[in-house]
């Protein structure tokens, strides 16, 4: 079975990709075999056409395809928390968290991702027009590109872009390399409040897969929870895989990235979560009413979490 991510080189899609290259899925009696769609956007316009089956990916990215939740479900929560970076070039001296310091910057952000970001600038007051503020996909980022994070913080160092909002293994690459400083990490609590549960990292699939193959997406879920599991005892396992998967400088930071996230490793889906999830995509548009916990949940997986 199909599982795809949009980014390959994320910590914070990471469980899902172990889930295949430790083997946890076919332990768990599925066989998975991991690939890379990007954007997300068009991810979730391949999970509701059936070309895969299961999708990594931000929480409110299924709605892309699938209106008012129709026809597709959250299994597991990847991790917690809005889990994106904001990363501006060190030498415009922007302080942390000065979000108003940001005038006349071009934003590099991924189709998706880009969403949380212009409702997280909303609610913090930033009106992007007046204060000439560009976000916007970077130039040269396609479904070839392994890593958003990555070839942001490259078009970050060429002055291509001014910052870029993606995930963690970008921000860090950027700020080694001395060309970056995060401004907002949301998930610990930088920018307006609420930011921090805007969206999450899940597992999604659709009603239909549900239907018709429950004992593999049962198994799905189980590989996710155990290669959770497994990060969180011994983050050192990550780098087996980096160095199967990633470029070399970043195969040696992955380790030390899923350690510094591992707290943020766990399955469940609270309803809180779903509520805050549904707040968000309805004040960005993604959502044209409010939505019950087991309209977006398959609740029937739950019990796996623990």
């Amino acid at each position: 079975m199909r599982l795809a991510v949009p980014d390959l080189i994320s910590p914070s899609y990471f469980p899902a990709i172990a889930a295949v290259e430790l083997g946890l899925g076919r332990d768990e009696g599925v066989d998975l075999e991991l690939e890379l769609r990007f954007p997300v956007t068009e991810a979730a316009e391949a999970l509701r056409a059936g070309e895969i089956d299961f999708l990594a990916c931000a929480a409110h990215a299924p709605l892309a395809a699938f209106p008012d939740w129709v026809g597709a479900k959250l299994l597991v929560a990847l991790s917690q928390n809005t889990y994106w970076f904001l990363v501006v070039r060190s030498d415009l001296g922007v302080r942390r968290g000065d979000v108003r310091a940001l005038d006349g910057l071009r934003i590099g952000a991924a189709p998706g991702p880009d969403q949380a970001l212009l409702q997280l600038l909303g609610d913090a007051g930033v009106n992007l027009k007046e204060r000439g503020i560009e976000v916007g996909p970077i130039p040269g980022v396609d479904g070839e590109s392994t890593s958003f994070g990555v070839v942001a913080a490259e078009a970050l160092a060429e002055r291509r872009v001014d910052a870029f909002w993606a995930n963690g293994m970008g921000a860090e690459v950027a700020v080694r390399n001395g060309t970056g400083v995060v401004v907002m990490d949301v998930r610990r609590g930088d920018g307006p409040r609420g930011a921090s549960s805007y969206t999450f990292p899940a597992l999604a699939t659709t009603e239909a897969m549900i239907a018709r193959r429950p004992a593999a997406v049962k198994s799905a879920v189980r590989a996710v929870v155990a290669a959770q599991a497994a990060l969180r005892t011994d983050p050192g396992r990550a780098a087996g895989v980096g160095r199967r998967l990633f470029p070399t400088m970043e195969a040696d930071l992955i380790a030390d990235l899923i350690e510094r996230d591992a707290p943020y490793y766990e399955p469940r889906i609270t309803e809180q979560a779903v509520n805050a999830l549904t707040g968000f995509t309805m004040r960005a548009g993604l959502l044209s009413a409010a939505v019950s916990y087991e309209d977006v949940v398959a609740t029937p997986f739950s019990g796996l979490w623990t």
